[in-house]
């Protein structure tokens, strides 16, 4: 219940219009403690070519991503900071939380080679039936396609934590014992961006552009990025690893490479310690 009320207080916060509030929390409380039904014998493959005998767990908690077959796959799916997130926490978790990938989506040689590309081996289960979305009937939104579940494959948290920093710590925190996420809590500073938002202009798809940001350190204790959190995975960052004292600056690099076409505006979440993370945004006037 502590979590439920901590990720509703952060949707209400960064939601900006009341009937989204009212949306938001329409759906986090339908969710939270809903059991999930799983398919009966689903099948699990590595890499979309080898069958395992991988059955679904019966542990004190497991992480259930469900991905549909509406929109880019590789934009939804970010195969490189799922397998982040899977070793932080088998790091704190000894390896107990079962990570388990449903995959609607028909078009099975895009996930072969986002699979082999991202060097993600671990057992994922290819329903082209749509058999479990059909058994729980899941929001349409990704925000809401991904849930830890307890033991009794009841839901503990909703949304997901790879789009999502503040949905990942709860994660963590959760299955950790509701110990702190990290050993060391940094001393906060402050920090603002040279540039909020940065016009990339038109490019055409699959053309490679890069956005430039600056954070300075306002603050009177070192300044020090933790992670960053993207809305699509068309967008690489990277970021300083190494502390900024007051007045200095870090850099925030983020490589894009559209897989369609149209208009395209892109969020980015700095993880730092400061009070508030900091939102930086690109925008793309037209990919042709």
């Amino acid at each position: 219940m502590r979590y439920l009320k901590l990720l509703l207080l952060f949707l209400f916060f960064t939601s900006c219009q009341e009937s989204e509030k009212e949306r938001i929390t329409r759906l986090v409380t339908e969710w939270q403690g809903k059991e999930i039904h799983f398919p009966p014998n689903p099948v699990f493959t590595r890499l979309l070519s080898d069958t395992t005998d991988w059955q679904i767990p019966n542990t004190d908690y497991k992480v259930l991503v469900f991905v549909d077959s509406i929109g880019c796959t590789s934009c939804k799916l970010q195969l490189h900071k799922w397998k982040e997130l899977i070793e932080q926490t088998d790091s704190i978790t000894d390896g107990t939380v079962p990570f388990l990938f449903f995959f609607q989506s028909s078009d099975l040689k895009e996930l072969h080679y986002l699979l082999r590309r991202d060097q993600f081996d671990l057992p994922v289960c290819i329903d082209t039936k749509d058999q479990l979305n059909q058994l729980n009937q899941f929001p349409s939104e990704i925000t809401f396609q991904t849930f830890l579940l307890n033991k009794e494959n009841k839901v503990q948290i909703v949304g997901n934590p790879i789009h999502n920093l503040a949905v990942k710590d709860l994660y963590l925190k959760q299955v950790s014992g509701n110990a702190s996420s990290t050993t060391n809590q940094p001393i906060r500073t402050t920090a603002e961006a040279e540039q909020m938002e940065i016009n990339l202009g038109s490019f055409d798809k699959s053309e490679k552009k890069t956005a430039m940001f600056t954070l300075k350190n306002t603050g009177n204790h070192p300044l020090l990025i933790m992670d960053i959190a993207t809305t699509c995975g068309c967008a690489s960052p990277t970021f300083d690893k190494h502390p900024a004292q007051p007045g200095g600056v870090l850099q925030v690099n983020v490589n894009y490479i559209p897989k369609d076409t149209g208009f395209f505006n892109e969020t980015l979440t700095v993880k730092c310690n400061t009070e508030k993370w900091i939102k930086l945004k690109t925008k793309e006037n037209q990919i042709k």
